[in-house]
Protein backbone atom coordinates (compact mmCIF):
# COMPACT_ATOMS: atom_id res chain seq x y z
CA UNK A 1 0.00 0.00 0.00
CA UNK A 2 1.28 3.31 -1.12
CA UNK A 3 2.21 5.71 2.17
CA UNK A 4 1.51 9.25 2.17
CA UNK A 5 3.70 11.81 2.55
CA UNK A 6 3.78 14.82 4.28
CA UNK A 7 6.28 17.87 4.71
CA UNK A 8 7.57 18.25 8.07
CA UNK A 9 10.91 21.15 7.45
CA UNK A 10 11.20 23.99 5.49
CA UNK A 11 14.52 25.55 4.89
CA UNK A 12 15.45 28.41 2.77
CA UNK A 13 18.28 30.88 1.20
CA UNK A 14 16.94 33.12 -0.72
CA UNK A 15 17.58 37.01 -1.96
CA UNK A 16 15.04 38.65 0.12
CA UNK A 17 15.56 36.00 3.05
CA UNK A 18 17.86 33.87 4.48
CA UNK A 19 16.15 32.22 7.17
CA UNK A 20 12.76 30.91 7.47
CA UNK A 21 10.76 33.64 9.49
CA UNK A 22 12.65 36.81 7.23
CA UNK A 23 11.47 34.77 4.18
CA UNK A 24 8.20 34.35 5.29
CA UNK A 25 7.62 38.14 6.50
CA UNK A 26 9.04 38.48 2.84
CA UNK A 27 7.03 37.09 0.62
CA UNK A 28 3.78 38.39 2.53
CA UNK A 29 4.91 42.05 2.61
CA UNK A 30 5.64 42.10 -1.13
CA UNK A 31 9.61 42.75 -0.37
CA UNK A 32 11.80 42.68 -3.42
CA UNK A 33 15.35 41.08 -3.05
CA UNK A 34 17.00 42.43 -6.26
CA UNK A 35 19.55 44.74 -6.12
CA UNK A 36 22.40 46.34 -8.14
CA UNK A 37 25.70 44.67 -8.37
CA UNK A 38 28.50 46.39 -8.76
CA UNK A 39 30.37 43.49 -10.41
CA UNK A 40 27.59 42.92 -13.01
CA UNK A 41 28.21 47.04 -14.04
CA UNK A 42 32.13 46.27 -13.97
CA UNK A 43 31.92 43.22 -16.16
CA UNK A 44 29.60 45.42 -18.52
CA UNK A 45 26.95 43.41 -18.16
CA UNK A 46 23.78 44.03 -20.18
CA UNK A 47 21.17 43.06 -16.83
CA UNK A 48 23.52 44.95 -13.49
CA UNK A 49 20.57 43.58 -11.33
CA UNK A 50 20.18 40.66 -9.58
CA UNK A 51 18.66 38.45 -6.41
CA UNK A 52 21.66 36.92 -4.27
CA UNK A 53 21.33 36.07 -0.50
CA UNK A 54 22.94 38.33 1.96
CA UNK A 55 25.22 36.03 3.89
CA UNK A 56 27.20 37.44 6.66
CA UNK A 57 30.14 35.27 7.82
CA UNK A 58 28.70 35.25 11.10
CA UNK A 59 25.77 33.22 10.36
CA UNK A 60 28.08 30.75 7.77
CA UNK A 61 29.92 29.61 10.53
CA UNK A 62 27.46 28.30 12.20
CA UNK A 63 27.31 25.81 9.56
CA UNK A 64 30.73 25.00 8.53
CA UNK A 65 33.83 24.95 10.48
CA UNK A 66 37.04 27.20 10.00
CA UNK A 67 38.53 24.18 8.63
CA UNK A 68 35.70 23.24 6.24
CA UNK A 69 35.62 27.14 5.46
CA UNK A 70 39.66 26.75 4.20
CA UNK A 71 39.59 27.24 0.45
CA UNK A 72 36.07 27.06 -0.11
CA UNK A 73 34.37 29.51 -2.52
CA UNK A 74 31.28 27.15 -3.95
CA UNK A 75 28.04 29.35 -3.16
CA UNK A 76 25.91 26.65 -4.63
CA UNK A 77 27.14 24.44 -2.21
CA UNK A 78 27.16 27.01 1.12
CA UNK A 79 23.09 28.13 0.14
CA UNK A 80 22.15 24.08 -0.35
CA UNK A 81 24.28 23.39 3.05
CA UNK A 82 22.28 25.73 5.08
CA UNK A 83 18.77 25.44 3.53
CA UNK A 84 19.32 21.99 3.95
CA UNK A 85 20.44 21.83 7.49
CA UNK A 86 17.29 24.50 8.26
CA UNK A 87 15.01 21.89 6.60
CA UNK A 88 16.51 19.26 9.16
CA UNK A 89 16.63 20.87 12.24
CA UNK A 90 13.15 22.79 11.22
CA UNK A 91 11.83 19.24 11.16
CA UNK A 92 12.95 18.51 14.73
CA UNK A 93 15.32 15.54 13.71
CA UNK A 94 19.11 15.37 15.33
CA UNK A 95 22.57 17.08 13.81
CA UNK A 96 24.05 14.39 16.77
CA UNK A 97 26.81 12.67 15.11
CA UNK A 98 26.01 9.10 15.56
CA UNK A 99 28.53 5.63 14.48
CA UNK A 100 26.14 4.38 12.26
CA UNK A 101 24.00 5.85 9.39
CA UNK A 102 20.68 6.85 9.44
CA UNK A 103 19.44 4.16 6.91
CA UNK A 104 15.76 5.12 6.72
CA UNK A 105 16.61 8.94 5.66
CA UNK A 106 18.25 10.09 2.60
CA UNK A 107 18.68 13.47 0.51
CA UNK A 108 17.67 14.44 -3.13
CA UNK A 109 19.07 17.86 -3.56
CA UNK A 110 19.38 19.42 -6.61
CA UNK A 111 21.67 21.29 -9.15
CA UNK A 112 22.27 23.24 -12.05
CA UNK A 113 26.57 23.70 -11.48
CA UNK A 114 28.91 23.66 -8.63
CA UNK A 115 31.77 25.75 -7.49
CA UNK A 116 32.18 27.88 -11.01
CA UNK A 117 34.06 30.20 -8.85
CA UNK A 118 36.40 27.06 -7.59
CA UNK A 119 36.63 25.92 -11.52
CA UNK A 120 37.54 28.78 -12.42
CA UNK A 121 40.39 29.50 -9.82
CA UNK A 122 41.36 26.03 -11.10
CA UNK A 123 41.89 26.54 -14.79
CA UNK A 124 43.77 29.94 -13.35
CA UNK A 125 46.32 27.47 -11.19
CA UNK A 126 46.54 24.88 -13.49
CA UNK A 127 47.59 27.68 -16.47
CA UNK A 128 49.98 28.76 -14.22
CA UNK A 129 51.52 25.45 -13.00
CA UNK A 130 50.49 25.36 -9.39
CA UNK A 131 48.35 22.27 -9.79
CA UNK A 132 49.60 21.34 -6.20
CA UNK A 133 48.02 24.40 -4.35
CA UNK A 134 44.33 23.41 -5.76
CA UNK A 135 43.60 21.81 -2.33
CA UNK A 136 41.97 18.96 -1.03
CA UNK A 137 38.73 20.00 -1.64
CA UNK A 138 38.43 21.25 -5.35
CA UNK A 139 36.76 17.96 -6.11
CA UNK A 140 33.69 18.24 -3.97
CA UNK A 141 33.28 21.57 -4.60
CA UNK A 142 33.36 21.53 -8.18
CA UNK A 143 31.10 18.01 -9.10
CA UNK A 144 27.14 18.49 -9.33
CA UNK A 145 26.67 16.52 -6.38
CA UNK A 146 28.86 18.01 -4.18
CA UNK A 147 25.92 19.29 -2.15
CA UNK A 148 24.15 16.32 -2.04
CA UNK A 149 27.73 14.81 -0.72
CA UNK A 150 28.18 17.51 1.90
CA UNK A 151 24.92 17.19 3.17
CA UNK A 152 25.01 13.26 3.45
CA UNK A 153 27.58 13.93 5.33
CA UNK A 154 26.88 16.51 7.66
CA UNK A 155 23.59 14.36 8.67
CA UNK A 156 24.81 11.45 8.60
CA UNK A 157 22.32 10.07 5.79
CA UNK A 158 22.61 6.46 4.90
CA UNK A 159 19.70 5.75 2.54
CA UNK A 160 19.77 7.14 -1.26
CA UNK A 161 22.30 10.22 -1.44
CA UNK A 162 22.21 11.91 -4.65
CA UNK A 163 21.81 14.76 -7.06
CA UNK A 164 19.59 15.81 -9.90
CA UNK A 165 20.01 18.34 -12.90
CA UNK A 166 17.15 19.36 -14.96
CA UNK A 167 17.94 22.81 -15.42
CA UNK A 168 14.71 25.24 -14.06
CA UNK A 169 12.65 21.94 -12.94
CA UNK A 170 15.19 20.76 -10.78
CA UNK A 171 13.82 22.06 -7.42
CA UNK A 172 10.52 20.72 -8.49
CA UNK A 173 11.45 17.79 -9.94
CA UNK A 174 13.54 16.77 -6.43
CA UNK A 175 10.57 17.17 -4.40
CA UNK A 176 8.64 14.72 -6.63
CA UNK A 177 11.35 11.99 -6.85
CA UNK A 178 11.96 12.20 -3.00
CA UNK A 179 8.45 11.79 -2.45
CA UNK A 180 8.02 8.38 -4.30
CA UNK A 181 11.09 7.25 -2.42
CA UNK A 182 8.85 7.70 0.74
CA UNK A 183 5.69 6.42 -1.55
CA UNK A 184 6.97 3.54 -2.33
CA UNK A 185 8.51 2.70 1.22
CA UNK A 186 12.22 2.89 0.17
CA UNK A 187 12.56 5.70 2.62
CA UNK A 188 11.08 7.15 6.06
CA UNK A 189 12.50 10.39 5.55
CA UNK A 190 13.72 12.28 2.31
CA UNK A 191 15.66 15.82 2.27
CA UNK A 192 14.42 17.35 -0.84
CA UNK A 193 15.85 20.64 -2.54
CA UNK A 194 17.80 22.57 -4.93
CA UNK A 195 20.61 24.97 -5.06
CA UNK A 196 22.17 27.32 -7.73
CA UNK A 197 25.10 29.25 -7.92
CA UNK A 198 25.39 32.94 -7.49
CA UNK A 199 27.81 35.51 -9.88
CA UNK A 200 28.86 36.53 -13.02
CA UNK A 201 30.17 32.81 -14.28
CA UNK A 202 26.35 31.66 -13.52
CA UNK A 203 24.50 34.63 -15.26
CA UNK A 204 26.68 35.44 -18.38
CA UNK A 205 25.57 32.76 -20.52
CA UNK A 206 21.64 34.16 -20.19
CA UNK A 207 22.86 37.99 -20.34
CA UNK A 208 24.38 37.22 -23.94
CA UNK A 209 21.53 35.19 -24.65
CA UNK A 210 19.53 38.59 -24.10
CA UNK A 211 17.16 37.18 -22.22
CA UNK A 212 17.55 39.59 -19.46
CA UNK A 213 16.31 42.67 -18.64
CA UNK A 214 18.64 45.91 -18.98
CA UNK A 215 15.51 48.40 -18.65
CA UNK A 216 15.93 48.56 -14.92
CA UNK A 217 19.33 48.89 -13.62
CA UNK A 218 19.00 52.28 -12.24
CA UNK A 219 15.60 50.70 -10.44
CA UNK A 220 16.28 47.43 -9.16
CA UNK A 221 13.14 46.69 -7.13
CA UNK A 222 11.41 47.37 -10.09
CA UNK A 223 13.16 44.87 -12.92
CA UNK A 224 11.41 41.37 -12.45
CA UNK A 225 8.25 41.95 -13.96
CA UNK A 226 6.12 38.44 -14.63
CA UNK A 227 3.12 38.90 -16.09
CA UNK A 228 3.67 42.93 -17.07
CA UNK A 229 2.94 44.41 -20.58
CA UNK A 230 6.16 45.98 -19.64
CA UNK A 231 8.11 43.05 -18.71
CA UNK A 232 11.63 43.04 -20.53
CA UNK A 233 13.37 39.91 -19.64
CA UNK A 234 13.82 38.00 -16.20
CA UNK A 235 16.43 39.20 -13.41
CA UNK A 236 19.00 35.98 -12.49
CA UNK A 237 18.95 35.05 -9.16
CA UNK A 238 20.23 32.50 -6.98
CA UNK A 239 19.81 30.48 -3.64
CA UNK A 240 18.62 27.44 -2.16
CA UNK A 241 15.46 25.49 -0.80
CA UNK A 242 14.72 22.75 1.02
CA UNK A 243 11.89 20.65 2.39
CA UNK A 244 12.34 17.09 4.49
CA UNK A 245 9.10 14.88 3.56
CA UNK A 246 8.18 12.18 5.38
CA UNK A 247 5.93 9.45 5.53
CA UNK A 248 2.42 10.22 7.37
CA UNK A 249 3.12 7.56 9.90
CA UNK A 250 6.80 8.31 11.14
CA UNK A 251 5.63 12.57 11.43
CA UNK A 252 2.96 11.45 13.83
CA UNK A 253 4.54 9.38 15.69
CA UNK A 254 7.19 11.58 16.15
CA UNK A 255 4.90 13.99 16.94
CA UNK A 256 6.06 16.22 13.92
CA UNK A 257 4.58 19.58 12.84
CA UNK A 258 3.04 18.87 9.52
CA UNK A 259 3.21 21.89 6.76
CA UNK A 260 1.58 20.22 4.04
CA UNK A 261 0.80 17.03 2.45
CA UNK A 262 2.26 15.83 -1.09
CA UNK A 263 -0.84 14.29 -3.10
CA UNK A 264 1.30 13.77 -6.44
CA UNK A 265 2.57 15.23 -9.27
CA UNK A 266 3.92 14.55 -12.79
CA UNK A 267 6.93 15.20 -15.14
CA UNK A 268 7.75 14.85 -18.84
CA UNK A 269 9.36 16.13 -21.29
CA UNK A 270 8.25 17.89 -25.30
CA UNK A 271 10.92 16.06 -26.47
CA UNK A 272 11.82 19.52 -28.65
CA UNK A 273 9.02 18.59 -30.88
CA UNK A 274 6.41 20.86 -32.93
CA UNK A 275 6.61 24.43 -30.82
CA UNK A 276 9.32 22.96 -28.19
CA UNK A 277 12.78 24.01 -29.20
CA UNK A 278 15.97 23.68 -26.46
CA UNK A 279 14.50 27.31 -25.05
CA UNK A 280 10.80 26.91 -25.69
CA UNK A 281 8.40 24.85 -24.44
CA UNK A 282 6.51 22.24 -26.52
CA UNK A 283 2.65 23.57 -24.82
CA UNK A 284 1.00 19.91 -25.68
CA UNK A 285 2.95 18.84 -23.19
CA UNK A 286 3.06 21.87 -20.70
CA UNK A 287 -0.72 20.99 -20.71
CA UNK A 288 -0.35 17.20 -20.50
CA UNK A 289 2.12 17.71 -17.62
CA UNK A 290 -0.43 19.18 -15.77
CA UNK A 291 -3.05 17.00 -16.57
CA UNK A 292 -1.16 14.09 -15.82
CA UNK A 293 0.04 15.87 -12.25
CA UNK A 294 -3.97 16.13 -11.54
CA UNK A 295 -4.80 12.67 -12.55
CA UNK A 296 -1.61 11.06 -10.20
CA UNK A 297 -2.80 13.23 -7.54
CA UNK A 298 -6.42 12.58 -7.71
CA UNK A 299 -7.39 16.26 -7.74
CA UNK A 300 -10.34 17.85 -10.16
CA UNK A 301 -9.45 21.37 -11.63
CA UNK A 302 -11.80 22.73 -10.15
CA UNK A 303 -10.40 21.48 -6.67
CA UNK A 304 -7.26 23.91 -7.25
CA UNK A 305 -7.87 27.27 -5.45
CA UNK A 306 -4.32 28.46 -6.15
CA UNK A 307 -1.47 28.29 -9.14
CA UNK A 308 2.37 29.20 -8.08
CA UNK A 309 3.63 29.92 -11.65
CA UNK A 310 6.96 29.26 -13.76
CA UNK A 311 6.09 32.98 -14.83
CA UNK A 312 9.57 34.36 -15.47
CA UNK A 313 9.21 37.96 -17.24
CA UNK A 314 9.69 36.85 -20.52
CA UNK A 315 7.36 36.51 -23.71
CA UNK A 316 6.50 33.38 -22.35
CA UNK A 317 4.75 34.85 -19.34
CA UNK A 318 0.95 34.59 -21.37
CA UNK A 319 1.73 31.38 -22.91
CA UNK A 320 2.08 29.56 -19.45
CA UNK A 321 -1.39 31.41 -18.18
CA UNK A 322 -2.91 30.18 -21.77
CA UNK A 323 -1.58 26.51 -21.18
CA UNK A 324 -3.05 26.59 -17.38
CA UNK A 325 -6.40 27.49 -19.12
CA UNK A 326 -6.14 25.07 -20.91
CA UNK A 327 -5.04 22.12 -19.27
CA UNK A 328 -7.62 22.96 -16.47
CA UNK A 329 -10.28 24.11 -18.92
CA UNK A 330 -10.93 27.10 -16.63
CA UNK A 331 -11.06 31.00 -17.38
CA UNK A 332 -12.18 34.50 -16.26
CA UNK A 333 -13.05 34.76 -13.08
CA UNK A 334 -13.18 30.84 -12.65
CA UNK A 335 -9.58 30.73 -12.87
CA UNK A 336 -7.15 29.79 -9.67
CA UNK A 337 -5.63 32.50 -8.13
CA UNK A 338 -1.89 32.53 -9.70
CA UNK A 339 1.35 34.37 -8.57
CA UNK A 340 5.19 34.33 -9.57
CA UNK A 341 7.58 34.46 -6.52
CA UNK A 342 9.83 35.75 -9.04
CA UNK A 343 8.51 38.91 -9.04
CA UNK A 344 10.50 39.59 -5.47
CA UNK A 345 13.79 37.06 -6.18
CA UNK A 346 14.36 36.84 -9.39
CA UNK A 347 14.76 33.73 -11.69
CA UNK A 348 16.71 31.30 -9.24
CA UNK A 349 17.37 29.45 -11.55
CA UNK A 350 18.40 25.63 -10.96
CA UNK A 351 17.20 26.99 -7.17
CA UNK A 352 13.92 28.42 -8.63
CA UNK A 353 11.42 25.40 -8.04
CA UNK A 354 12.40 24.19 -4.42
CA UNK A 355 12.25 28.08 -3.41
CA UNK A 356 9.08 28.35 -4.85
CA UNK A 357 7.90 25.36 -3.40
CA UNK A 358 8.87 26.31 -0.10
CA UNK A 359 6.59 29.57 -0.73
CA UNK A 360 3.71 27.93 -1.61
CA UNK A 361 3.63 25.65 1.28
CA UNK A 362 3.89 28.74 3.93
CA UNK A 363 0.76 30.12 1.74
CA UNK A 364 -0.85 26.93 2.16
CA UNK A 365 0.14 26.76 5.81
CA UNK A 366 -0.77 30.13 6.98
CA UNK A 367 -3.97 30.69 4.81
CA UNK A 368 -2.37 33.59 2.76
CA UNK A 369 -1.36 34.18 -0.96
CA UNK A 370 1.40 36.21 -1.47
CA UNK A 371 1.67 39.45 -4.13
CA UNK A 372 2.66 40.14 -7.01
CA UNK A 373 4.89 43.11 -7.28
CA UNK A 374 5.77 45.45 -10.78
CA UNK A 375 2.35 43.92 -12.54
CA UNK A 376 0.39 46.96 -12.55
CA UNK A 377 0.33 47.03 -15.83
CA UNK A 378 -0.89 43.16 -15.99
CA UNK A 379 -0.13 42.00 -19.99
CA UNK A 380 -3.41 42.47 -21.83
CA UNK A 381 -2.65 39.06 -23.55
CA UNK A 382 -2.92 37.57 -19.87
CA UNK A 383 -6.13 39.32 -18.82
CA UNK A 384 -8.24 38.33 -22.32
CA UNK A 385 -8.14 34.75 -20.41
CA UNK A 386 -8.09 35.48 -16.62
CA UNK A 387 -9.50 38.03 -14.70
CA UNK A 388 -7.37 40.37 -12.94
CA UNK A 389 -8.50 40.05 -9.50
CA UNK A 390 -7.13 36.36 -9.74
CA UNK A 391 -3.52 38.21 -9.81
CA UNK A 392 -3.59 39.80 -6.34
CA UNK A 393 -0.93 43.18 -6.24
CA UNK A 394 -1.41 42.57 -2.44
CA UNK A 395 -1.58 39.92 -0.43
CA UNK A 396 -4.84 38.49 0.82
CA UNK A 397 -5.74 36.17 3.24
CA UNK A 398 -7.26 33.06 1.73
CA UNK A 399 -8.14 29.69 3.10
CA UNK A 400 -6.39 27.28 0.52
CA UNK A 401 -6.66 23.71 0.11
CA UNK A 402 -5.01 22.59 -2.57
CA UNK A 403 -2.06 24.53 -4.28
CA UNK A 404 -0.45 23.61 -7.47
CA UNK A 405 2.84 24.44 -8.18
CA UNK A 406 4.24 24.16 -11.80
CA UNK A 407 8.21 24.48 -13.49
CA UNK A 408 9.40 24.43 -16.77
CA UNK A 409 12.38 24.47 -17.96
CA UNK A 410 15.73 24.51 -20.31
CA UNK A 411 15.38 21.18 -22.68
CA UNK A 412 11.71 21.19 -22.75
CA UNK A 413 11.22 19.71 -19.44
CA UNK A 414 8.15 20.14 -17.42
CA UNK A 415 7.07 19.45 -13.45
CA UNK A 416 3.52 20.05 -11.96
CA UNK A 417 3.30 19.69 -8.11
CA UNK A 418 0.19 19.30 -6.00
CA UNK A 419 0.03 20.35 -2.51
CA UNK A 420 -2.67 20.16 -0.24
CA UNK A 421 -3.36 21.95 3.04
CA UNK A 422 -3.12 19.52 6.34
CA UNK A 423 -5.98 18.87 8.12
CA UNK A 424 -4.50 17.56 11.24
CA UNK A 425 -6.41 14.63 11.69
Amino acid sequence: MDKRVVITGLGVVAPNGVDLTSFAEAIRNGTSGIRHDPQLEQLQFSCQIAGKPDLEASHIAKYLSPLELRNFNSTGILYGIIAGIDAWTDAGLSLEQNEDPDWDSGTIFGAGTSGIDKFRESIYKLDELQIKKLGSTVVVQTMVSGVSAYLGGKLGLGNQVSTNSSACITGTESILMAYERIKTGQATKMLAGSTSDSGPYIWSGFDAMKVCTYKHNNVPEQGSRPMSATAAGFVPGSGAGALVLESLESATKRGAKIYAEILGGAINSGGQRGSGTMTAPNSIAVQRCIKSAMANAKVTAAEIDCINGHLTATAKDSLEIENWTAALERKGSDFPYINSLKSTIGHCLSAAGSIECVAAVLELREGFIFPNINCEDLNPEITRLISRDKIPQTMIRADLKILAKASFGFGDVNACILLKKYDHE
